[in-house]
């Protein structure tokens, strides 16, 4: 195993050693070109994304930024990725590390000069994760700030990631709120049903519809959700016909913004 200085090292051994090596090829020390190794690639993208650089920044103690793009595009094609992720999820889970008092928000990414040229389709949206699908869009909209990509996810408490969704950059948030609730599941290491239901859902005044209500009362999840102003004043001109307030935690809202600090 390629031994890298500590300020290197992306993974723990039980990370790598329980969850992820048995997935990735492994070196069979036959003929022909020496193999690349497994946990200096894995590390390196892990580094890439980390640090926002482009793959030829990537540090050379991990290996080619060239071999390291392979196995990222080859993985991701396998699915992979996917694997990995539902396993560390099922970990966090089972040993406590997730806060499921989620939170669900958006963000928007401008799309690079060179993806402005492709063919778009403005309907649908697509899962990051989801292996085998590139739409001819590659989700990219025209918005305020020009060719951008909008980011949808739920985290939980703590801001780890359980489900992220793509759209072009001009669509709603609103509309997403059931497919990412939808994409919420998170296997159970001991084997049975997956989890879909959090304890309560946190977001902003963009996601308070009826619908959305709907959805999470018929679930019994709380929501800590604002109401805002032309809800609110709609409401209380139809008097007794408008109802009651929707019920709102003002001391838990202030964790809504987990998602912007690790988007």
């Amino acid at each position: 195993m390629l031994l890298v200085a500590s300020r290197f090292e992306m993974l723990w051994d039980e990370q790598w050693l329980l969850m992820i090596e048995d997935l990735l090829p492994a070196r069979t020390g036959g003929p022909g070109r020496p193999f690349s190794d497994a946990r200096a690639m894995v590390e390196g993208i892990i580094c890439r994304y980390r640090c926002g650089v482009a793959w030829r920044d990537v540090p050379g103690v991990f290996g080619p930024w060239q071999t390291i793009w392979t196995w990222h595009r080859r993985l991701a094609r396998e699915g992979t990725w996917d694997v990995v992720f539902q396993r560390l999820r099922a970990f966090a889970d089972a040993t406590g590390l997730i806060d499921w008092s989620v939170s669900i928000d958006s963000t928007i990414a401008r799309a690079h000069q060179h993806a402005t040229t492709i063919t778009r389709h403005t309907r649908g949206w697509i899962e990051l994760h989801e292996p085998g699908i590139e739409p001819p869009d590659h989700a990219i909209g025209r918005s305020r700030g020009g060719w951008t990509t909008k980011i949808h996810r739920v985290v939980d408490g703590n801001g780890r990631g359980l489900v992220t969704l793509l759209t072009a950059g001009q669509a709603g948030d609103s509309p997403m709120f059931e497919p990412l609730m939808a994409h919420l599941q998170v296997p159970r290491q001991a084997g049975g049903r997956v989890r879909t239901r959090p304890d309560r859902v946190r977001a902003d005044k963009a996601y308070s519809s009826c619908a959305i209500r709907t959805h999470l009362r018929r679930r019994r999840i709380q929501a800590v959700i604002p109401e805002p102003a032309d809800q609110a004043g709609h409401r209380k001109r139809r008097g007794s016909r408008g109802g009651r307030p929707p019920a709102f935690n003002e001391v838990d809202y202030p964790g809504r913004n987990v998602p912007e600090q690790h988007t």
